[in-house]
């Protein structure tokens, strides 16, 4: 980026450089001499009169801390406010070169005094008019205390008053509204030519005693002023009262709260908390500091048992700090173990056995309070919560959104404060408090009040002789301020009276004023909350006008600023001002330049053009005074080749460049800084116009380097960083690891080629930031219709760095160009020369042109404008035509130079012919169209007559009218609208609303249907007609009563099953019986699934709401429906169903809907009796299988026999376990348990050697248990075996 400055440097008497108000708007603080750096994002801002806040505002927004910064940390903040300043620097823009080779810069913050400077100039511009000191005045207050004045006891009291006025004032003071008789008391004594009062304690006394509230009195013959009500107190630092402290004990996990409870001083003390070291104490989101000064812990870990906490307090006027007793903490916990590697782990609760517990408010308490702040201070609304995990914080306010521009959130989001509060800002706010076990809420309703504060502050009144005047003194507040006049410090009432002088509430009026009525007002408001004094003295005199600076004054300003030309005057009649320039011309005032009430003359943007003299010419009937101005218009200073970011090798030499552009007229200083401070050149370096040389670099040099180029008038810095590398590193690309950014700025923008309808417009490109230029759009402004608005003219690729542009005739056209790329657009550039196109006629003329009445006789014409772009001339003006269209009357025209006409005295809505024509210096536009307008309508006169009413059914009725003649409407003919209304219900004792309806007929009909009516009910009905204007008057009242209808549901018709046998019905009566009730009709059908059994219906007589159904079965469900019923018929059902059994589940309800529907099929018989004879096959092989277990000789491998030595084997058999019988895998198990392998049916002979296999009686195998044969002799055996009966049922298990 790069910065502007401006330095006002005094030369001799007849010439001065540009007031420092001159730039006021872009300030920018620089700390060397009197420079003031101008901010580029503010100066090409149209209309934008205020310094960038860039910088502040930056930190503003992220600077949400804790409501107090911890005093331990104060030894950082210049270092930090550094780091910020270099990050506000990009907050506007303007943005770092950091691609090739990286061009750096910074901009630093504005100091105090240049806002404050900022503030009195805004007062000056529209203050009222000084009487110079040499004529006579009366006094006024010039300085004064504070009204809550706190001193400190250590130092002599000093209570500020001083006042000017001629002759010069006397003073004196009252102390608690008593006169304070200074000359009897020794230690008291006022200064010479001043009423500032002094109390001395140098040789004894106590401060105290002088306690109490002061006011001072300025007086000469010609009226007296007040201060204000100075309250004098004197500061109290008192001690921390001793205690001792017993250690706090804690569950690990549990919230904590550590009471600071300082001791009340004046004013209050600013609360910190340290170790008895001295250590800072480190607060987070679980550990920090409330606004009434504890300590809280959201939950309390084992590590804060490693130091102890001290709550210190620090005292303004004393500068002193005290310090409590330390709490000590003792922490239980099921971890004893304070392992440093869990403090970063994901979840340190759950890793320290800690339970998680839902949040809960430490402060406030509760779910709701309520706070009151005063108008223009701040809020500041805290929650503060405990819960594990720590809470999370978030603020709301009901109904609305936090204002962004003024809410800020401090001490890790558990305060928000809102800035410069105002009525807006009442309502209910809430703070949530969430963790992932849950989140609670806190409810606070906030309510503005306010302190007097001024609409309209009283002001000197300087009057002629025979003048008119008056006094206002508007004040607003909460409560409602009143207001009290005084004069010369006494209460009006009590005033001698004055028949030239008029008491109206908060005005005083003053006729035929003479010179007797000089005098000092004083209007005092007041509420609860405080208090406001203003003095405004009246002055009479007769005085010719005279110039009141220096004559002749140079004023010389940078190209595109802004500036100030003063012109102070003063005159009694209040002279006129007027300006000029070069001796000729109009007044100037409007477009680029507005002229202040105090007579100065400010130019928004200077231009080359705006080079000349300038005179200013006061004016009243006593005479004239005039003085001349002579403004230069300098090129500003531009570094255009800037010095780049280097990498270099210890010993190496550097160049960095730095080309000035600047203006010849103004004598160039070059230099040279090193990290922000002076840069001396030795022996190694060479300082040339445009570069800086450095011979053998070493590591010393590293470090950023600032070419500042100057003139007394303005300046520009340039930042580059160079970097060391010793002998043995590689040199490595900067750039590499650089974010992508927006683009620089384009600069250097020049107009050639000027020609009558175009213009070639070039730039040179900013640096991209290492994402490459996309396009490029071009923006122009006019001075004419919309001075400082911009608007885009083209868009052009971002390989491209000319173009020509096409442009409209008689347009002041000032271009600028934003370059664009994949990150954002860069700030415009700064705005080229202007060019004015030549003139034309317009081609077209206003579109959207209207004709309508806005009154009953009258016709408004409106249209579009036209911009600046389409106006091709100078005097845009309008030809507005209109006749009547029936009577094809001569046309009626006017000249109109804005967007409207009214035609007044028309007749009631009559068309009119329209027709709009544009027209400048140059001629007229083309012929208009005709368009078609009409004059304003008045109310209809006329009712519909013969209003006829049939009722179609209980609920709607058929309408028929005669219709009005048109000449009665009185314009456009909306539509016929019936308002009608229930007036009663037949049915006795029921209340019915009376509230009126409406329905509408559109267009001009003679019919119509209202529907929606209730039944058996009385209704009136009335009819208008409706026109743009409104309603007409109303026809006849028409009663009709409708028939009766249907009722509507049964209310609240419930179904309960206290046990399976019963079903309990209960209902209501319907809301809207809509005629005499006979009756209620039950309907209900049992239901299973699908399947629906026999419906029955009950009756039940009108007073029966209740009715019990006793159940068939207990699986069947019922479907009820219930409706009542008058002589037309049954209404609307309620419809319930009984709740299903409490053991049937769905599934099953359907398995046995099913069941039901299939048992009576004949498939399903058949399929019955072949699983009967399944199982009895089942059977008959599970008693074969049982009569042949036992036990039977079994080899346990191939052709093994068994040993002797095996434990299991003692008769020759092998008894077979639950574990031998357990199942292979990919088996399956067959219906009595057995084992069927896979693909194969083989049967237990086929293990056995041959087809000969016994079975004993006890049917136990006899012979071993071999391997089994292979597959050839298997199926051998199989085939043999398919004889035997038993073999084959033995094959089937």
């Amino acid at each position: 980026m790069r910065w502007l400055a401006a330095r006002g440097a005094a030369g001799d008497a007849r010439e001065v450089a540009a007031p420092g108000a001159d730039i006021w708007d872009c300030a920018q603080g620089w700390s060397r001499s009197s420079w003031r750096l101008i901010d580029l994002c503010a100066i090409w801002e149209p209309g934008v009169f205020l310094p960038s806040a860039a910088a502040d505002g930056s930190r503003a927004s992220t600077g949400v801390g804790k409501s107090r910064p911890n005093e331990a940390e104060k030894l950082s903040t210049v270092r930090k406010a550094h780091i910020e300043r270099h990050k506000a620097s990009r907050a506007c823009g303007l943005g770092s070169r950091e691609q090739g080779l990286v061009l750096r810069m910074a901009r630093q913050q504005a100091p105090p005094w240049v806002h404050v400077a900022l503030i009195f100039f805004l007062l000056s511009l529209g203050g009222a008019i000084e009487i110079p000191m040499d004529l006579t005045q009366p006094p006024t207050i010039t300085k004064q205390s504070v009204k809550d004045h706190i001193v400190d006891p250590r130092d002599n009291i000093l209570i500020e008053c001083e006042a000017k006025g001629n002759p010069a004032p006397s003073f004196h003071w009252t102390r608690n509204s008593r006169f304070f008789n200074i000359a009897k008391d020794p230690r008291v004594s006022m200064r010479r030519r001043s009423g500032t009062l002094v109390i001395d304690f140098r040789s004894g006394g106590r401060p105290e005693e002088y306690e109490g509230e002061y006011q001072c009195f300025a007086r000469n013959k010609f009226g007296t002023a007040l201060s204000n009500r100075i309250r004098l107190q004197v500061s109290k630092s008192p001690l921390w009262p001793k205690e001792n402290l017993d250690p706090v004990v804690v569950q690990e996990g549990a919230p904590l709260t550590l009471q600071c409870n300082p001791p009340p001083g004046l004013p209050s003390p600013v609360i910190f908390w340290m170790s008895s070291s001295m250590e800072p104490i480190t607060q987070d989101k679980r550990v920090s500091q409330g606004h009434n000064g504890d300590l809280y812990f959201s939950n309390v870990m084992l590590q804060d048992m490693q130091t102890d906490y001290s709550c210190n307090a620090r005292f303004h006027f004393t500068h002193t700090i005290q310090q409590k007793n330390p709490f000590t903490l003792k922490v239980l916990t099921n971890n004893p173990y304070n392992d440093s590697s869990l403090r970063n782990h994901p979840d340190i609760y759950s890793a320290r056995g800690v339970a998680e517990r839902t949040p809960s408010f430490m402060y406030p308490q509760g779910t709701s309070s309520s706070q009151m702040v005063l108008r223009g201070m701040d809020l500041l609304l805290e929650c503060i919560a405990s819960g594990v995990p720590t809470p999370d914080i978030a603020w709301y306010k009901k109904g609305g959104d936090l204002p962004s521009n003024k809410a800020k959130f401090e001490n890790f989001n558990k305060a928000l404060r809102i800035t410069n509060v105002s009525e807006e800002d009442s309502g209910e706010y809430f703070c949530l408090a969430s963790n992932k076990m849950g989140s609670i809420r806190h409810t606070i309703s906030v309510r503005v009040k306010a302190a007097p504060y001024w609409l309209d502050e009283p002001k000197n009144l300087i009057l002629a002789p025979g003048e008119d005047g008056r006094l206002v003194c508007r004040a607003n507040g909460n409560p409602k301020p009143t207001v009290q006049w005084m004069v010369n410090g006494e209460p009006l009432q009590s005033a001698p009276p004055n028949p030239n002088r008029e008491v109206a509430g908060d005005t005083i009026i003053f006729r035929d004023t003479q010179i007797s009525s000089r005098a000092v007002y004083q209007c005092n408001t007041s509420n609860e909350h405080g208090y406001l004094l203003a003095n405004a003295f009246v002055s009479v005199l007769d005085v010719p006008p005279r110039m009141l600076s220096p004559r002749n004054q140079l004023i010389r300003v940078i190209l595109y600023n802004r500036t100030r030309l003063d012109c102070p005057f003063f005159g009694s009649p209040i002279p006129t001002l007027r300006w000029f320039k070069n001796g000729q011309g109009s007044n100037l005032d409007g477009g680029n330049y507005h002229v202040y009430e105090n007579g100065s003359l400010e130019i928004k943007m200077i231009r080359k053009e705006d080079q000349g003299i300038y005179t200013c010419v006061a004016t009243n009937i006593l005479g004239k005074a005039e003085n001349q101005v002579r403004l230069e218009v300098k090129d500003p200073t531009r570094i255009y080749r800037m010095p780049e970011d280097q990498v270099a090798k210890r010993g190496t030499t550097v160049q960095l460049e730095c080309r000035v552009k600047h203006d010849p007229s103004l004598k160039l200083t070059v230099s040279w800084l090193k990290d922000d401070e002076p840069l001396y050149i030795g022996n190694r370096m060479k300082k040339e116009d445009d570069s800086l040389t450095i011979f053998g670099v070493a590591e010393r040099d590293q470090g950023s380097y600032t070419c500042m180029a100057s003139t007394e008038l303005d300046q520009d810095l340039a930042k580059a960083y160079l970097t060391v590398l010793a002998d043995q590193a590689t040199p490595t690309n900067r750039l590499a690891a650089l974010p992508k950014g927006r683009p620089d700025r384009p600069r250097d923008l020049e107009l050639t080629d000027l020609a009558e309808r175009s213009v070639r417009l070039t730039w040179i490109p900013g640096d991209d930031n290492n994402s490459p230029i996309t396009d490029y759009v071009v923006q122009f402004e006019e001075d004419q219709f919309q001075p400082g608005v911009w608007h885009d003219h083209s868009k052009f690729p971002g390989s491209v760095n000319s173009a020509v542009l096409h442009l409209s005739p008689y347009v002041n056209y000032q271009f600028r160009v934003i370059a664009v790329n994949e990150v954002g657009s860069s700030h415009p550039s700064l705005p080229s020369e202007r060019y004015r196109t030549s003139g034309a006629p317009p081609e077209s003329n206003p579109s959207d042109v209207k004709g309508e009445g806005t009154r009953k006789n009258n016709m408004e014409i409106t249209w579009t404008p036209m911009n600046a772009t389409s106006a091709f001339g100078p005097n845009l003006r309008y030809i507005v035509k209109w006749r009547r269209r029936e009577t094809r009357e001569t046309w009626n025209n006017v000249t109109v130079w804005g967007s409207r006409y009214v035609v007044g005295q028309t007749p009631v809505y009559v068309p009119y012919e329209i027709r709009v024509q544009a027209e400048n210096d140059f001629g007229k536009g083309p012929e208009p169209d005709t368009v078609i307008g009409y004059s304003g309508e008045d109310y209809p006169r006329a009712a519909p007559t013969e209003v006829k009413i049939r009722v179609l059914n209980s609920t709607a009725i058929s309408l028929q009218w005669n219709r009005v003649y048109s000449d009665t409407v009185q314009g456009q003919l909306r539509e016929y609208r019936a308002y009608y209304w229930r007036e009663s219900s037949l049915l006795k004792n029921l209340w019915v609303s009376q509230k009126r309806q409406q329905a509408s007929f559109p267009g001009d009909r003679p019919r119509g249907v209202v529907a929606r009516l209730f039944p058996y009910s009385n209704y009136k009905l009335e009819m208008v007609v409706v026109n743009g204007r409104g309603d007409g008057p109303r026809s006849e009242t028409k009663e009709f009563t409708t028939p009766e209808g249907v009722p509507s549901a049964p209310r609240r018709f419930r179904v309960r099953q206290p046990n399976l046998e019963t079903i309990n019905l209960e209902w209501d009566h319907p809301e809207h019986p809509n005629g005499i009730l006979i009756g209620y009709t039950l309907r209900y059908v049992p239901f299973n699934g699908t399947k629906l059994g026999k419906q029955m219906v009950e009756n039940f007589s009108p007073n029966q709401t209740k009715f019990s159904v006793q159940r068939a079965d207990p699986v069947s469900r019922y479907r009820f429906s219930l409706s009542a019923r008058t002589q037309v018929g049954s209404g609307e059902a309620a419809t319930e169903e009984s709740p299903a059994p409490p053991n049937e589940a769905t599934p099953t309800a359907a398995y046995t809907n099913n069941q039901a529907d299939i048992a009576t099929q004949g498939w399903f018989i058949g399929l019955m009796c072949a699983i009967a004879l399944l199982v009895l096959i089942l059977l008959i092989v599970c008693f074969i299988k049982r009569s042949r277990g036992g036990k039977y000789p079994v080899r346990e491998k191939k052709d093994v026999p068994l040993g002797p030595e095996d434990p299991k084997e003692e008769d020759g058999s092998f008894d077979y376990s639950d574990e031998d019988n357990k199942p292979l895998q990919g088996s399956q198990t067959s219906l009595d348990g057995t084992i069927k392998q896979q693909e194969s049916d083989d049967s237990l002979v086929d293990y056995g050697e041959g087809g000969e296999g016994q079975f004993n009686e006890d049917g136990s195998f006899i012979g071993q248990y071999t391997v089994k044969k292979d597959k050839e002799e298997t199926e051998g055996n199989e085939s043999s075996e398919a004889t035997s009966p038993v073999n084959a049922i033995y094959s089937l298990a």
